[in-house]
């Protein structure tokens, strides 16, 4: 009637279930005298009949329903933001006119790499609930076990960075601005510090076999020492386009080891953290050098021409990158007359080589039919699913934003901060409506292979767990 020890032990197991959820049996040890299985549901019993035989009428009185719950945290955090926005404008205005600008970006170097992070977080939960929806079995893509985190899951890490980055900005504005500047500039060191150790923090805690997932997928990322999987070759390509991501938190920790947080030390352009510094080009261009790897890689492994020519294109970056640097280390005729020339060569043959082969070969536009067919159909699929618009806009806008993207390699077009975020965060979008049909296609490939798993296997995934002592990430 009841499971062996065994199955009971194994679903105390951290790796069955996320952290925080609700264990299947008592976590007391199985045999002891009061924590048998019958004697965990008896209890709870017995409290209600002591509470009488109305307490869930009662229990269903005073708890709150959802949807008040719902417009209460978003009344609170339309609050919230609302406050962050008048402390921190507030406290840009007392700062005199010459000084602002300067403050501003300095303030953007160091928060925008966590700001265009949780807006990467809140996209990939996009695309989890759109692959939730339809028939693409992103778990098996991405070779996941049942306890991966859902859209519900990211969104909940995303609602928590989207609160904690923009407080420790205003934090960092309103300190410096009311002149306790060692304050202020320890707010984007604690942060800096709180982050990393909450990736690398050891115990079962923050969603531990998902942390460990993707430190390890990182891990494989930068040294390329096995056969590459699609989740390897899938995270290095979204790197790629947070390659400006990767240099302002070079940038950022150079000052912060330097001390030179809320400071104009940093200022001078030819200083070791200033705009001119050699480490800009060589940590834009670490991603590109991991995917070439990468494609290397598969070449040996597959003998397949095809890596050849992707790796090739990821060794068009390099030339936009440095030719940009050269800016800042060449005499200003060469520059004008020679290696700007080159520059815009490299621009347009990067750009429309990464074009053609997103089109052609990361999407396969052969097969553009399925993504937005959901299970149930919607007001969304409906939009979406089969209309002509939405290819021709996904070309379109591909073009386009691979053509503003080679904006953010060039070193020598940093200096605009608001331009420059907007063109990272285009160049997020448009990695964004890249999964979708890039994740397509690979499931499409999946299924012509001969792999199939019905809708009704998919419903019973949590039947499956209780069965199951082997689980991998």
């Amino acid at each position: 009637m009841f499971e062996s020890p065994t199955t009971i032990q194994s679903s105390h197991s951290p790796h069955l279930r996320k952290p925080g959820g609700k264990a299947v049996f008592s976590d007391l040890g199985v045999g002891e005298p009061g924590n048998s299985v019958q004697e965990g549901y008896v209890f709870p019993l017995v409290l209600g009949e002591m509470k009488g035989a109305n307490s869930p009428m009662h229990a269903a009185a005073i708890m709150p329903s959802p949807i008040f719950l719902w417009r209460f945290k978003v009344i609170l955090f339309l609050i919230w933001g609302f406050t962050c926005c008048k402390i921190g404008w507030d406290s840009v205005m007392r700062m005199s006119a010459d000084l602002r600008d300067l403050f501003l970006y300095e303030a953007f170097l160091y928060y925008n790499p966590l700001l265009l992070v949780t807006m990467m977080v809140w996209l990939w939960g996009v695309c989890l609930w759109v692959f939730s929806q339809s028939s693409v079995n992103y778990a098996k893509i991405f070779d996941l076990d049942q306890n991966h985190l859902t859209h519900r899951e990211i969104w909940k890490c995303s609602i928590w960075m989207t609160i904690i980055v923009p407080t420790s900005m205003t934090a960092y504005l309103y300190l410096y601005s009311h002149g306790e500047v060692s304050l202020a500039a320890s707010q984007p060191v604690i942060l800096y510090v709180a982050v990393a150790l909450v990736l690398v923090f050891p115990f079962d805690i923050f969603f531990l076999s998902s942390r460990y997932f993707l430190l390890r997928t990182l891990w494989r990322i930068a040294l390329p020492l096995q056969p590459i999987s699609f989740p390897d070759f899938f995270l290095a390509d979204i790197l790629t386009s947070m390659a400006k991501v990767f240099s302002d938190l070079e940038r950022s920790v150079c000052r912060m080891v330097h001390r030179q947080v809320a400071t104009i030390a940093w200022f001078e352009a030819d200083s070791v953290c200033g705009s001119h510094s050699v480490g800009i080009p060589l940590v834009l261009v670490i991603p590109y050098i991991w995917r070439l790897m990468q494609c290397l890689r598969q070449y040996k492994d597959t003998k397949e021409k095809a890596t050849l020519f992707n790796a090739l294109k990821y060794s068009t970056a390099v030339p936009v990158i440095f030719l940009s640097a050269l800016k800042y280390h060449v005499l200003p005729d060469s520059w004008t007359y020679i290696y700007r020339r080159l520059w815009l060569f490299s621009i347009v043959v990067n750009s429309l080589y990464s074009f053609y082969w997103d089109v052609t070969r990361d999407w396969d536009l052969s097969v553009f039919t399925r993504i937005f067919k959901f299970n149930k159909p919607s007001y969304c699929s409906n939009l979406l699913y089969g209309r002509q618009w939405v290819y021709f806009w996904v070309i379109g806008s591909n073009l386009i934003l691979r053509c503003t993207w080679t904006y953010k390699l060039s070193a020598h077009l940093r200096h605009n901060y608001l331009t420059v975020f907007m063109v990272t965060a285009l160049e997020m979008l448009r990695r964004f409506q890249w999964i979708f049909f890039r994740v397509e296609n690979e499931w499409n490939k999946i299924t012509k292979s001969g792999f199939q798993l019905p809708m009704t296997d998919i419903a019973r995934e949590d039947e499956k767990l209780l069965g199951s002592t082997n689980h991998n990430v």
